[in-house]
């Protein structure tokens, strides 16, 4: 568990780095550089999760208010896992040459990277609305 947590980490780092230097190259993106980008514009916003978790924590309880707190205490919690589970995965497709240098795909690992950037999406719709949907909650109450 700490392995693949420190995986992760390293992942994040180096698609952070690479992510940066491309932005300076001023050249069009190609798909990988984009499912890239849209990692690090999400990125960020674990610690966002994060703050939302621990305001939100102590506020749930067995009344119907509470359990509109744990609900979006979930859906965080879920958001986050999304995140470290498309990682992780993408981690497993694709080498750091493929990610970062931008070295030749096969045609299979071409259309792994159209799946991953569906992923992607999708877990950055799931992180974005469950944030909003928190701080939503926590405002109105």
């Amino acid at each position: 568990m700490r392995a693949s947590f420190i995986s992760l980490l390293i992942l994040s780092s180096l698609i952070l780095s690479i992510s940066c230097k491309e932005e300076k190259t001023g050249k069009n993106p190609s798909r990988m550089e984009e499912v890239v980008a849209i990692h690090d514009m999400v990125m960020p916003e674990m610690k966002t999760i994060g703050q939302l978790v621990s305001e939100l924590q102590p506020l749930v309880d067995s009344t119907a208010t509470g359990q509109e707190y744990a609900r979006a205490l979930d859906d965080l919690k879920a958001a986050h896992k999304s995140m470290m589970d498309w990682m992780s995965g993408f981690g497993e497709r694709f080498n750091s040459e493929e990610i970062f240098e931008g070295k030749a795909l096969s045609e299979q690992k071409q259309q792994w990277l159209l799946e991953e950037e569906v992923k992607v999406r999708a877990m950055q719709e799931q992180v974005n609305s469950s944030i909003e949907q928190a701080r939503a909650l926590l405002k109105k109450n």
